[in-house]
């Protein structure tokens, strides 16, 4: 069974904690679909699902209108911590320093500069030569 790094250390049990849990891990809610639970509230080119079948649960992922299943389960709460797991792993940010967004866009501007002026540079040299 699959361990989650739930605050508390254990699994979320069923489809409604699984939706509160990724809620206060703030993972966007356009990842996941769980019917009668949580609908995506906006349909983008891939999201993890979580349905329940005849003989268990199942976690797969629709891209593009295609499903395609990625476990299968016997428990919900095994399904559940599955997929809380992916979904954590998926929207955990990636480490290292952040940088503000300002100093990204200044040093986005530098470069620019940078570059015009090699390319004038160097469409003033071609035209000498």
């Amino acid at each position: 069974m699959a361990t989650s790094e739930a605050d508390d250390g254990t699994d979320p049990v069923d489809s409604a904690e699984l939706v509160e849990r990724l809620r206060e891990a703030d993972v966007p809610e356009a990842f996941y679909d769980i019917p009668g639970v949580h609908d995506v509230p906006i349909q983008l080119d891939a999201y993890y699902f979580l349905c329940r079948e005849a003989d268990g649960w199942t976690v797969g992922l629709r891209q593009r209108s295609q499903d395609s299943v990625i476990r299968r389960f016997a428990t919900e709460t095994e399904a559940c911590a599955y997929l809380y797991d992916t979904l954590i792993q998926l929207s955990s940010p990636p480490s290292g320093p952040a940088q503000p967004l300002e100093e990204l866009l200044a040093d986005t501007e530098e470069i620019q500069r940078q570059a015009w002026e090699d390319f004038d540079r160097r469409r003033g040299a071609a035209d000498d030569g």
